[in-house]
């Protein structure tokens, strides 16, 4: 059906019509109801007629049109631009309908509207069935109860009535499912159960939708399971979960649609039936309108079943700013009677005008109110002005009838006679005969939008007669411009409310508004957190110790939260306090004899896991100071009292120890008052005692509850503190990555940014140039790059059109600092801040409400341009950390953490340590030397008693490949055998006692090094490297090793020359002869202090050397990068370590030596530095007096001798007495004490302390 009441030219060619206005339109009927999911257009063939933008409208009945959304705004189509190119949308949403009209919007310059159409869809059916205030469609189950854990219902429909019940299921146990219209929005209602004490309640209720009484259809879909819900309207899914406990609906005999059954609660009345039509209803798979068809379901309720749709009286005008329309009345007459229901969301605009014989009337909306303007000239310009109504621009229809009549005027609004406004008219009034609508502009040029009406009128009398306004439309009876004629086109731009975190909408016709008042976000559509995200980050901003508000995860759904920040420390503490007192006396007890101490926090369960997270370490103290009470301890071993932490687990370890260990503090460290138990309280004394500590493992924290078991005995007293939360470090704060070229980039999967996106970094460059990030999407792009030093732009594609901000910066953006970036990018504005102070901001198209990115996301730039070269940490998008430091160990070009500290501090690693790199500078990696400390220059050593023995086996190796290297489960790197044509093997030592074996290193052949100290205390090297009949020795002979003082020796190998240095004197170089093998083959253990070695071992060694073994220190062992003493010193590194005897942590091995090495010629221990100052020869007359001489100085040398031999025995006995015998597991001695080692252990250890600690000084 062309269009009918326009002149049409019809050809071959396309459509055209006679007048090119806009006023033009193409309806297209396609029989039955479709659905058309495309639509292509053409110019009017061989022409210079083509339509460049149009509109699309849609009907059922060729009434109440309506317009084709998208994104919540009135779709305006792209045309041709020229004749010949097809343009084809897909459409967003299918339209369902039988009539489809093409509303030209602008066309060609050089010719006129033209158009060639195809429509793209397929068919469609369903049942309809009217619903007329008193029919219900009673739908009975199988079983009289049933008992569901999954729903899926959907349905569509279609009224113009605001309120009614559309479906309505419940149970005697109190369980229900309701959805129901209220003021035109749709409300879902569902109650799994609630208990009879009343502290389950499932009641839960969510609304959807507004303006849903417009006569259109409407699709809905509820689907369920258990406590998770999806509910659809229209394309938008709302998710939620039910409150309560309860996964089952239980419903009894039936589930109705249109209305509340018979069957109905008393207290479920009140609610108005449905009344417009339904289609297509199932219920759990039940097509319940194909069984209303078959007369399946009771329908006894139905006056007059219908399957089909009634079509509406309703005949809507539609305004916009230009907009108005002019009815005739009766002219002459002293009788002025206008009646009209409108709907807008504007407070202000005219609603209707008219002349008077002598003055005017002119009702308007002021502020939300109905109001009457009044002016009669005959009496000097008396004005009349009186009001009704409020709030009236709220979307909804509103009805408003003006009577004026005689010497009166009545205003009622709304139908309510009881509110009706009268007032006196000092004379009779005369009627012009011509009434405005939604505007009056024909005595001025100029129009105002203030005044004009935005919104849609419908039901207008004039003189008590309704106005024919089809007729309008067929030209027959008035006049119009600019409105649109059977439909109304209002949009809710509050719903879905764009307006994020609690955020209040409020709107006019054109747009929307947010209120952030109270919410902790700010911006267009409080997006952005107005606060920081971490203690932390207040820090680095120079802030103080204090109590600040944080966001942890920015825009994302965790509100913001008090906390107490701690920043007296190198470390920033974040500090959660909950609502128990300290020293809470615990006396109520349950009917079982337990309390329960609920432990409440000022914060969410979420806003918990927010600070702990991220933290790097979180700790709890907690005490319990009791009376004949006990803590923990039961003859059948289940605890007295435990508690409940973060995921509601129960916990039976207290304060001071770990997971696993039912045990208290003074248990781990063997000092509770009574040794039989592991806790002060369990000795269930009469006197006060306390037991508390530290929780220390933060997947358990925070405790939320404390359930006491032995306070219900006669003089049983307990008093109960549990701390604050206190929480250090902030990971996704510092996570960073360093890019080391221009072609590096991080790639992460795509992400979708819904109506707003928000993105913010820190940043540190000595680039001028470079891409941060890009975004790529089938359709729309995003884009953050650094450009010339001092300027950050951000672009983005949004439907074809593009935008670009950017931020300039007083001083230069590539000098080393950090800074930071903040874009986002929401339905109303862009917005980029540089700094936190310099800003760009612009509006967003209008139309697009979407960002779908579906491409991917790089960290720097893809696409052949010059990426971003530097760091940057703390990438946050959305709210959601983007982890940096795991993506960059997977990624060429990129290092995790933030290089360049290791190049300025490097120096400051000692000893072979290794320089890492952090996000907020750098640590020395000790792993691989034979020291400890921040700088690797903590010695590591210890005491070896008589027959203690360290052995350290490499690993076995299947081929022959040299010092393969295996990672061990502490992540440091264990040797396996290998055969070896250098080695350095570096110790120092002090003992006294000789002989012994200092360092023994086998091999699975005869091959063999050797570092002994002799009888004479001497030092002695032996080389079994095979090929020779006897080992190589290099024999020190002209220095006393077993001296009590600390020495450092290291020997260096390589192939046959050997080198040796001996504490700060100059090297020796040795040469292995030439029948001398140079391999050392199949290195399998490394001795220290003692040998126990299965196979052929070197007779001498075991028969002079071995026995009794070393007694004394060794320090800073390590054999290439093996360090096997700290390997049995430290429980942290997992490696093939084994002691024997007892081997006490001690560094009097070594001591720093800081004087250069001496020269051979001033080395008094060099022989061929001894240069006798006498000879037989030359002696002198006076013999007598030098024989003296020398007489006298070998009596002092032999007295100090002896006394030196004193001292050392005495040293020696008291540094036995001063030894401590230890079982400790393994990690004791890397722990500040002994509890700590247990906790930093695995957590299902078996705690073996047994100490006796002893120390004697001289």
């Amino acid at each position: 059906v062309l269009n009918l009441f326009a002149g049409v030219e019809i050809s071959a060619g396309g459509w055209s019509p006679l007048d090119t206005d806009h006023y033009q339109w193409l309806q297209v009927d396609l029989g039955l109801r479709k659905q058309v999911v495309a639509i292509a257009t053409q110019g009017r063939y061989s022409s210079s007629d083509w339509t460049t933008k149009y509109r699309l409208l849609y009907s059922d009945t060729q009434k109440n049109w309506r317009p084709y959304l998208q994104d919540g705004n009135i779709m305006t189509f792209e045309g041709n631009v020229n004749s010949e190119g097809v343009v084809r949308y897909e459409l967003q949403h299918p339209i369902l309908a039988r009539y489809i009209r093409l509303i030209p919007l602008e066309w060609s310059k050089e010719g006129r509207i033209g158009v060639r159409l195809e429509l793209y869809g397929c068919s469609y059916w369903a049942d309809v069935i009217s619903f007329d205030g008193s029919s219900i469609i009673s739908y009975r189950f199988r079983s009289k109860k049933l008992k569901i854990v999954k729903d899926v219902i959907s349905l569509k429909f279609r009224t113009t009535a605001g309120d009614g019940v559309l479906l309505h299921g419940e149970g005697q146990q109190g369980d229900y499912i309701s959805l129901e219209l209220r003021r035109a929005r749709l409300q879902l209602s569902i109650n799994l159960g609630s208990n009879q004490y009343g502290s389950i309640q499932g009641h839960t209720s969510v609304t959807s939708g507004s303006l849903l009484d417009d006569d259109h259809w409407h699709s809905v879909v509820i689907e369920r399971y258990r406590r998770n819900v999806n509910f659809t309207l229209d394309h938008h899914t709302q998710q939620f979960r039910t409150n309560g406990e309860f996964d089952h609906l239980d419903l009894d005999y039936e589930i109705s649609f249109g209305g509340l059954p018979i069957s109905a609660k008393p207290n479920s009345g009140g609610r108005e039936n449905f009344v417009g039509c339904m289609e297509g209803i199932t219920y759990n798979g039940d097509n319940i309108t194909n069984l209303v068809r078959r007369k399946k379901v009771d329908t006894s309720s139905f006056r007059n079943l219908t399957f089909s749709c009634a079509e509406s009286n309703s005949f809507p005008v539609f305004f916009n700013s230009t907009s108005f329309l002019r009815l005739p009345g009766q002219s002459d007459s002293d009788t002025l009677s206008v009646s009209f229901s409108f709907r807008t969301w504007n407070p202000n605009g005219m609603l209707m005008f008219t002349v008077l014989a002598d003055g005017w009337v002119e009702v308007s909306l002021t502020e939300g109110k109905v109001t009457v303007y009044m002016n009669v000239t005959q009496k000097k310009n008396t004005r009349i002005d009186i009001s009704s109504g409020s709030g009236l621009n709220d979307g909804q229809w509103h009805s408003v009838h003006l009577n004026a009549l005689e010497n009166y005027a009545m205003l009622t609004v709304d139908g309510d006679e009881a509110s009706t406004v009268r007032t006196a008219i000092p004379i009779q009034i005369q009627t012009g005969g011509a009434y405005y609508f939604g505007g009056y502009f024909l005595h001025t040029n100029t129009r105002s939008p203030q005044r004009s009406f935005q919104g849609c009128m419908q039901m207008i009398h004039i003189d008590d007669h309704l106005a024919d306004l089809r007729a309008v439309e067929q030209g027959l009876i008035g006049t119009f411009e600019n409105v649109s004629l059977d439909m109304c086109a209002i949009v809710d731009r509050c719903v879905p409310n764009h307006c994020e975190h609690g955020g209040h909408c409020s709107q006019t016709w054109d747009t929307f508004s947010c209120n952030c008042s109270g919410t902790g976000y700010t911006g267009a559509t409080c997006h952005t957190s107005m606060y920081q995200q971490s203690c932390e980050e207040y820090k680095n901003q120079g802030k103080s110790s204090g109590n600040y508000w944080i966001d942890p995860d920015g825009s994302g759904s965790v509100a913001p939260f008090r906390v107490s920040c701690d920043m007296e420390e190198e470390k920033v503490w974040t500090t959660l306090k909950n609502n128990l007192s300290p020293q809470t006396s615990v006396s109520r007890a349950d009917q079982e004899g337990k309390a329960v101490l609920q432990i409440t926090y000022n914060v969410t369960d979420e806003q918990l896991l927010s600070v702990t997270g991220s933290a790097e370490h979180c700790e709890q103290y907690v005490a319990y100071a009791c009376r004949m009470s006990r803590l923990l301890h039961t003859p059948d071993g289940v605890p007295l009292t435990w508690w409940l932490g973060r995921a509601n687990e129960k916990h039976s370890y207290w304060g001071g120890s770990g997971p696993g260990i039912q045990k208290c503090s003074c248990g781990i460290e063997h000092n509770c008052t009574d040794p039989k138990y592991y806790c002060n309280c369990d000795a269930d004394l009469r006197t006060w005692r306390e037991d508390a500590g530290l929780l220390v493992y933060k997947d358990h924290l925070p405790v939320r509850q404390v359930v006491v078991g032995d306070t219900a005995r006669p003089g049983s007293e307990a008093k109960l503190t549990v701390g604050p939360l206190r929480c250090q470090g902030d990971r996704n704060y510092w996570n960073a990555a360093s890019f080391t070229s221009p072609a590096s980039y991080l790639h992460f999967l795509s992400f979708r940014g819904e109506t707003s996106i928000d993105i913010s970094f820190y940043f540190k460059t000595s680039s001028t140039h470079g891409v941060f990030l890009e975004n790529i999407g089938t359709n729309n792009f995003l884009h953050i790059e650094l450009k010339g030093a001092t300027v950050v732009s951000f672009s983005f594609d949004v439907g074809g059109e593009l935008v670009e901000l950017s931020v300039r910066s007083p001083v230069p953006l590539n000098n080393d600092q950090w800074h930071r970036v903040e874009a986002e990018k929401n339905i109303k504005e862009a917005v980029l801040q540089l700094n936190g102070q310099y800003r760009d901001v612009r509006t967003t198209p209008q139309g697009h409400t979407k960002m779908e990115f579906y491409g991917q996301l790089f960290v720097g730039a893809s696409s052949g341009q010059r990426g971003f070269l530097g760091c940057m940490r703390a990438l946050k998008i959305n709210g959601v950390t983007f982890d940096l430091e795991e993506k960059a160990k997977l990624t060429p070009g990129v290092n995790p953490g933030c290089q360049g500290h290791c190049n300025s501090y490097g120096i400051h690693c000692r000893n072979g340590g290794k320089c890492i790199e952090q996000y907020n500078g750098y640590t020395c990696d000790c792993s691989l030397t034979a020291y400890d400390g921040p700088f690797c220059t903590d010695d590591v050593g210890g005491y070896f008693e008589t027959g203690t023995l360290v052995r350290y086996d490499f690993l076995p190796e299947a081929g022959p490949i040299a010092m393969q290297e295996v990672k061990s489960l502490s992540g440091v790197e264990v040797p396996s055998e290998a055969n070896l044509t250098r080695e350095e093997l570096v110790f120092s030592f002090s003992t006294s006692s000789t002989p012994s074996i200092l360092v023994y290193i086998s091999s699975r052949t005869q091959d063999y090094l050797a570092v002994v100290l002799r009888h004479n205390g001497t030092l002695q090297i032996r080389y079994c490297l095979g090929g020779l009949t006897e080992p190589y020795t290099i024999d020190v002979d002209h220095r006393n090793m077993a001296n009590g003082q600390p020495h450092s020796v290291n020997i260096t190998r390589n192939l046959r020359e050997i080198r040796l240095q001996l504490d700060h004197y100059p090297v020796s170089t040795y040469t292995l002869p030439e029948a001398s093998d140079t391999q050392f083959n199949l290195v399998k253990s490394i001795f220290l202090g003692k040998v126990f070695e299965t196979g052929q071992i070197d007779p001498i060694l075991i028969e002079r050397y071995n026995t009794p073994g070393f007694v004394g220190c060794l320090s800073r062992v390590q054999f290439n990068n093996v360090a096997p003493l700290k390997a049995a010193l430290r429980s942290s590194l997992t490696a093939p370590i084994s002691t024997h005897g007892i081997l006490v942590p001690s560094n009097c091995g070594a001591s720093p030596l800081t004087i250069s090495p001496m020269a051979s010629a001033s080395d008094p221990w060099h022989l061929e530095a001894v240069v006798f100052p006498f000879n037989d020869d030359k002696t002198t007359g006076d013999g007598v007096d030098r024989n003296s001489a020398i007489i006298g100085g070998i009596i002092s040398m032999v007295i100090l001798t002896v006394l030196c031999i004193m001292v050392f025995l005495i040293r020696h006995m008291f540094r036995h007495k001063g030894s401590y015998h230890t079982n400790e597991a393994k990690g004791a001695e890397s722990a500040d004490c002994a509890d700590a080692a247990i906790i930093v252990s695995d957590p299902a250890f078996t705690e073996t302390i047994d100490e006796s600690k002893k120390e004697w000084f001289i």
